[in-house]
């Protein structure tokens, strides 16, 4: 029988800590109810200690979840771990997972502790957490880097005060495939008890490795990998889910394993996350990426053709990518709306889903073919939905190549109208000052986004924005056939995102 391999899944925790990336609560339970449908077996839901926006929604993850293990990191800390398992009491299966760094690098410049010291730390705290939970993790930081002698002996330490997962993370991704594998093979062979946990790994890309690494890891005895969806994360980012789980599915006899993944909403889960944080997917991602299964190359064209399987390895069906043509437009009926949702892997409410086809049939009166794309992108739209304290009523703009542009803008706040205008360096610029003026607040653009969701000369335009206000950064994001539009939108949602969170 091919052994269980554990998907743990830390999108709203270390994915959430790419740069630029803030989702509100209710955006985390969007994805966390996806991640559930997509079989993960461990969501970990947030630092809980971070912020009190943080606990809220790592509470609210563990409350609503039913099919997961939901997990809540904390440092090797009382206060931490008492705040960890305040979140995720009420979850139906809840996790304390906590750390502390074991590497030489780590414990002389960041601990400032000793091998004794940092030894009776974690013992200590996996005892306390147990008092919570039956169900602990203990991660070594910085394995990759740490001793291999001093790293048996820390996690032999923690098996015997009660750790049920030992998680080896190579945190600045800095191990190769080769030396990862032999690590795990070292921990299984020298460390006593090490059969009757969970052996986790969790990858990070620095030198575009973690995959790999994660897979070398499962060669060699691992039963558990960390990951996130379109490989978000620090830096370079996490091993991805999705190229861990369809290299496992794909490559099934090689290494004679099996998870519970339900690979057909890998497509979904992945656009969910994309439009929600404004990170977008590459095109040459593997396995979401728009040109995964493209073929350009005449040969390619003409062997596909006769027969799939001569350049592609896996079928677009596989995860998720529908092979049925129905088109939307503007003379489509709400029970063809209602099928591609369920096509595309949507359950709304009733609710949900009238205000879904009510911008549906706004988008449709505006262009010709509403594709599936524009679809996802409208979902994410209705889910990132927050209390709306400036409201957009109108827009004029005034440019060209010979004229100083110039924007009006209409908003409307408590039924009150507020109408300013302004000057810039192009509409858009305009626009914003126009707002900034309007609001009476100074935001300072960081970044902004624009990308046509699908081709075409009335394709839907996604704006994305980044803004920052006192040492915080909060994202927007708007859609239109109208880039101006969107761009405003997109300012717009940033700025009451902000409202939401200081009110």
């Amino acid at each position: 029988m091919s052994r269980k391999i554990i998907i743990f899944d830390t999108t709203l925790r270390d994915g959430e800590q790419t740069p630029g990336v803030n989702l509100n609560i209710q955006e985390k339970l969007e994805i966390a109810k996806q991640l559930e449908k997509l079989g993960v077996d461990v969501i970990e839901a947030g630092f809980a200690i971070a912020s009190p926006g943080d606990f809220k929604a790592v509470k609210a993850v563990a409350e609503t979840i039913k099919n997961a293990t939901v997990a809540s990191l904390c440092r090797a800390v009382e206060k931490d771990i008492d705040r960890a398992w305040e979140a995720i009491r009420n979850a139906v299966s809840p996790r304390i997972h906590t750390f502390i760094a074991t590497s030489d690098i780590h414990m002389k410049y960041k601990l400032k502790m000793s091998e004794d010291e940092v030894v009776e730390r974690a013992v200590a705290m996996i005892k306390y957490a147990k008092k919570y939970c039956s169900n602990v993790e203990f991660s070594a930081e910085d394995a990759g880097r740490t001793r291999p002698e001093f790293l048996f002996r820390v996690i032999k330490a923690a098996i015997d005060a009660g750790a049920t997962c030992i998680n080896v993370p190579d945190t600045v991704g800095y191990t190769t495939p080769p030396e990862f594998g032999a690590l795990i093979r070292s921990i299984m062979e020298n460390v006593d008890g090490i059969e009757k946990v969970d052996l986790s790994v969790h990858c990070h890309n620095d030198l575009g490795m973690a995959v790999a690494n994660s897979l070398a890891a499962i060669e060699n005895g691992a039963t558990q990998v960390e990951c996130t969806i379109n490989g978000l994360g620090e830096r370079a980012g996490n091993a991805s889910l999705e190229e861990i789980v369809m290299a496992l599915t794909t490559r099934k006899n090689y290494f004679n394993v099996h998870h519970n993944i339900d690979t057909t909403q890998i497509y979904k889960t992945s656009r969910l996350v994309s439009n929600l944080t404004g990170v977008h997917v590459q095109p040459n991602k593997a396995v979401v990426g728009d040109n995964a299964f493209a073929h350009e190359s005449g040969i390619h064209q003409h062997g596909v053709l006769n027969e799939k399987s001569t350049y592609e390895i896996m079928t677009p069906e596989s995860i998720g990518l529908s092979a049925n043509r129905m088109v939307l437009g503007k003379h489509s009926g709400r029970h063809a709306f209602e099928e591609k949702l369920k096509e595309l892997g949507y359950t709304l409410e009733q609710d949900a889903i009238n205000e879904a086809f009510k911008m549906f049939k706004e988008l449709a009166d505006k262009k010709k073919v509403v594709h599936d794309e524009d679809i996802h992108v409208l979902i994410g739209e209705r889910v990132s939905k927050i209390p709306e304290v400036f409201e957009l009523v109108s827009f004029q703009i005034n440019s060209g190549n010979r004229l100083i542009s110039t924007a009006m803008i209409e908003l409307k706040k408590e039924g009150n109208i507020i109408t300013e205008a302004s000057t810039g360096d192009g509409p858009v610029d305009a626009a914003f000052n126009a707002i900034e003026r309007a609001v009476g607040i100074g935001l300072k653009l960081v970044d902004y986004k624009l990308r046509a969701v699908t081709s075409g000369q009335d394709a839907l335009g996604e704006a994305t924005v980044k803004v920052l206000k006192d040492d915080k950064t909060f994202l927007g994001r708007g859609i239109s056939t109208d880039i101006v539009e969107a761009s405003i939108k997109a300012y717009l949602n940033a700025l009451n995102r902000m409202m939401s969170e200081i009110s």
